[in-house]
């Protein structure tokens, strides 16, 4: 019997994760692959495209004025005065201002392509969430079934005993009761992972139905000991560089304004038919535009001076949003210390005392010498210790995350 007891004991303190799910299997790096299928993701890749052909069309020109009709033809009729007039006319706006317009224009996808790489970073992030909340529960299946196995082994022990009178009554009923409580538990968990596989379809954009496998195996990292700086959080963080983006954007819209100044051209030729034998004229005029009038400066003046000051609110966000991520990074580090400790509490102390806990109480029932309900409640404080071990293991996880998303590391 002691034997019998010990192996059980083996399966309990082992709960590897093992699936309970029949079906397809997915690695967490082919749930993070399939994020791009999400559709908000395809509608920053359509507003980019979108934004891209806009910009071919930026050095278009106005479209020429062609007329026709009368020219210095009098009311009262006389044939031998007045004309038939065909006129066209063309303005050609200033290359610096279509070059300047293409490029700001141009710009534009820029930042719409980080705003795109910010929402991806939080989705993965979403899904890296939900894929380990679901590794940790699969672990508690794991855990739950062999606490059954050895509860079921334990009332069935009991159950002889009592034909021998060696057990009394109202201890079975506790070991059922235990065991009934595990149902509970077990219906919880299978429901937090079906609610679990639906957030990761949504995600992925799949059947929100569809069920599969996950792999249990995790990589803690070692993040509290890195150092992060200002350069290194500029260039990797999707928002920051959103925002560098934006200053490009608001100094290429400053080109533009400033090319405002320069002039535009235009050409008119016309021709007319004159009546009576008199002979054909020709119209053919050049004309060119003077923007550095003062009622006509001022406008792009002013916005050159409100562009200035974009662009230091922009300068002056990116600052405070580089001090936040530092500060935050750091707590998430101390965080993650702390977590580590916990856990590791958990496996060398607090476990450990609770299985020699076991280990006692079991060698005294079967010495006979110990009653069934000092099993039963150190199988139970175990079990809970086990539990409240992998908690600790998804808030650790789940802060390894949050630092991975606001370092934007993948």
């Amino acid at each position: 019997m002691k034997t019998t007891y010990q192996i059980i004991f083996t399966m309990l303190i082992s709960f590897a994760g093992v699936s309970t799910v029949k079906a397809q299997r997915l690695s967490l790096d082919s749930v993070l692959a399939c994020i791009t299928a999400n559709p908000v993701l395809q509608a920053y890749d359509a507003k980019i495209s979108a934004q891209d052909v806009y910009a071919t069309g930026a050095k278009s020109l106005d479209a020429p004025k062609i007329s026709a009709g009368q020219y210095q033809t009098p009311y009262q009729v006389n044939p031998n005065t007045g004309s038939f007039m065909i006129q066209a006319e063309q303005m050609f706006t200033n290359p610096a201002k279509l070059r300047a317009k293409e490029d700001y224009m141009k710009g534009m996808s820029k930042v719409t392509a980080e705003d795109k790489n910010y929402l991806k970073n939080q989705l993965i992030a979403q899904a890296k969430q939900y894929y380990y909340e679901r590794v940790v529960l699969e672990k508690k299946l794991t855990l739950l079934k062999n606490t059954q196995s050895l509860l079921e082994y334990m009332l069935k022990d009991a159950n002889i005993r009592l034909t021998y009178g060696k057990e009394k009554l109202p201890n079975i009923y506790k070991a059922k009761a235990d065991l009934y409580q595990l149902d509970n538990t077990r219906e919880q968990l299978n429901n937090e992972i079906s609610q679990k596989n639906i957030m990761l379809n949504t995600l992925m954009n799949r059947d929100k139905q569809m069920a599969f496998a996950i792999d249990t195996s995790f990589v803690l990292r070692d993040y509290e000991t890195a150092v992060t700086d200002t350069s290194s959080l500029a260039n990797a963080r999707s928002d920051i560089k959103g925002i560098s983006r934006n200053i490009d954007l608001q100094q290429l819209n400053a080109k533009m304004e400033y090319s405002k100044r320069k002039p535009d051209f235009g050409l008119q030729a016309g021709h007319m038919f004159s009546y009576g034998g008199m002979a054909n004229q020709y119209i053919l005029m050049a004309s060119v535009t003077i923007p550095i009038v003062p009622w006509a400066s001022a406008a792009y003046k002013a916005n050159l001076k409100g562009i200035r000051y974009e662009v230091a609110e922009l300068q002056q966000k990116k600052l405070d949003m580089l001090n936040q991520a530092e500060g935050k990074l750091a707590g998430l580090r101390t965080d993650m210390s702390s977590k580590k400790r916990q856990l590791k509490n958990y496996n060398q102390n607090i476990i450990p005392a609770l299985q020699n806990t076991y280990k006692t109480s079991l060698l005294a029932y079967e010495q006979n010498t110990g009653d069934l309900p000092s099993v039963l409640d150190s199988i139970k404080g175990l079990q809970s210790a086990r539990m409240d071990a992998l908690d600790r293991l998804q808030e650790l996880l789940l802060v390894q995350v949050a630092y991975e998303k606001e370092n934007e590391t993948h």
